[in-house]
């Protein structure tokens, strides 16, 4: 079975509202394996056991199982981190409107 990436449009009015230079997440909960690697670098993820998967918390829900969340200033890093922990690309990193991770 192959895993791939969907490829999802950047959902402009977030970027545009973010107010530390337009970072934030992009997270697919239908492709989270539910290794919860991203819960161990960054508190805005935790464990929904029951399921099997991570919930990006404090996050808008911007289509079927994709969440969208502003990353808070001092918390760039962690949610870099997050994303390039997952082992099946589910979390992307946004930077004024520009993919930076994965």
């Amino acid at each position: 079975m192959a895993l791939f990436k969907r490829s999802l449009p950047v959902p402009q009015l977030l970027a545009a509202d973010a107010p530390n230079g337009g970072m934030y997440v992009e997270y697919d909960r239908d492709t989270c394996i539910g290794m919860f690697q991203c819960v161990a670098e960054w508190d805005a993820f935790e464990k929904d056991t029951d399921a099997g998967k991570a919930v990006l918390v404090d996050s808008d829900n911007r289509e079927d199982d994709v969440f969208v969340r502003e990353v808070p200033d001092g918390a760039e890093l962690d949610a870099k981190f997050a994303a390039r922990s997952c082992p099946v690309d589910a979390i992307t990193v946004y930077e004024d409107d520009e993919q930076v991770i994965p």
